[in-house]
């Protein structure tokens, strides 16, 4: 088959990250629960991931990095873990439900209020409409690196500028992290989630929050941490605190290897990425049955819509008849398929990693001319 859904997992994980696993799995010891060499081994290995984590994403301390067994956790421990009654959010249309939803319970239960930036004419959020929702009980903006659905990243840099000093910045760096980069001192960014398991090349269950200094998120999980076991209270330091249960040692053994990985491949794989993007993007407007919403991107994103079929029937055609995964439907963005006037057929996502080819993408477009002829779903109704 060929996989072009690597938005939603990566399908490919480089060699090295299919080894760190299987070392992982054959002998894995719970880091930082015992003396033995073996445990100490792991934990260093735990380490060093933060260690890597930190550098590459331009964070405040490897002591502010603490791993989750996805993005979604970890933008509820940012969101939930710091987020107080009366507090006020401004977010955007971009968002994934992981943002979303999380704000709506804190609404639905009378914590917070927020609001959503519209998006501009080009499809992108303004930093001005951005700061124009900002009120004085406004304690956090959250933005995505980039969006799930057309892969346009919002200028992360300008809309900090353009906040007051004291209001908190999240970026969600599922979509982004591992594509764009993103320096959180230099973007002050206070809040970074990330999915290993997308653009950072590791295996699912790994991800991530790092945080600054300014902001001291409360634990959603409590347990056993491997320090202070004889107090009932969770520690008061991190990653410990945010950290509850045993961590998944192989999963971060494979982020380890994919943020090394990444750091000597990072320029070429933008690259490609963005040059695979607008291969595709150029091919689809040869084809005029097809409504392409994205502009060429190194997040590897390219949504469109059939005029005639529902995105979840070609996504499924796509796979049955020609061998070919993509994803179709809503893509847990609500709010931009509302803003695009997208919800009611939802939209066609190919998404790239930087081992596709144009081959390949040449084997989509002749997919995707046949399904042009008026009777090519014939056989569905």
């Amino acid at each position: 088959m060929i996989y072009f859904d690597n938005a939603a997992s990566g399908g490919r994980k480089p060699d090295c990250v299919q080894d760190a696993v299987r070392s992982a799995i054959k002998v894995c010891a719970n880091p930082g629960r015992s003396g033995h060499a073996l445990a100490l081994s792991c934990a260093l290995a735990v380490q060093a991931a933060r260690e890597e984590l930190n550098r590459f994403f331009g964070g405040y301390s490897y002591e502010r990095v603490v791993f989750t067994k996805n993005c979604t956790e970890a933008l509820n421990i940012a969101l939930l873990g710091t987020l107080k009654q009366g507090d006020h959010v401004v977010t955007t249309p971009l968002e994934h439900n992981s943002v979303l939803r999380p704000l709506e319970h804190l609404k639905q239960l009378g914590v917070i209020t927020y609001d959503v930036c519209p998006l501009s004419s080009d499809g992108n959020v303004s930093p001005q409409a951005i700061a124009a929702l900002v009120r004085p009980n406004t304690r956090l903006v959250a933005v995505t690196a980039a969006s799930n659905v057309t892969g346009i990243a919002p200028p992360l840099r300008k809309i900090r500028a353009m906040l007051p000093d004291d209001t908190l910045f999240l970026c969600d760096g599922a979509q982004g992290g591992g594509h764009i980069p993103i320096d959180m001192q230099g973007a002050g960014i206070d809040l970074l989630t990330l999915a290993g398991h997308k653009g950072l090349f590791a295996v699912q269950g790994s991800g991530a929050l790092l945080f600054s200094e300014r902001v001291n998120p409360e634990p959603l999980f409590f347990g056993g941490t491997g320090s202070l076991s004889l107090s009932l209270d969770m520690p008061d330091f991190y990653p410990d605190r945010l950290e509850a249960g045993t961590v998944s040692f192989p999963a971060i053994s494979s982020l380890l290897e994919g943020i090394r990985y990444l750091s000597a491949e990072f320029e070429h794989a933008q690259k490609r990425t963005h040059e695979l993007t607008a291969y595709l993007i150029d091919k689809l407007s040869a084809l005029p049955v097809y409504r392409v919403y994205s502009r060429p991107n190194a997040s590897g994103i390219v949504a469109f819509k059939h005029e005639n079929v529902q995105s979840e029937t070609l996504a499924a055609v796509l796979s049955s008849r020609y061998g070919i995964a993509v994803r179709g439907g809503l893509h847990c963005a609500p709010l931009t398929h509302r803003a695009l006037g997208t919800l009611e057929g939802g939209l066609v996502r190919v998404s790239f990693s930087h081992f596709n080819s144009k081959t390949e993408i040449d084997e989509l477009v002749s997919a995707l001319s046949a399904l042009q002829l008026p009777d090519a779903f014939s056989d569905l109704l």
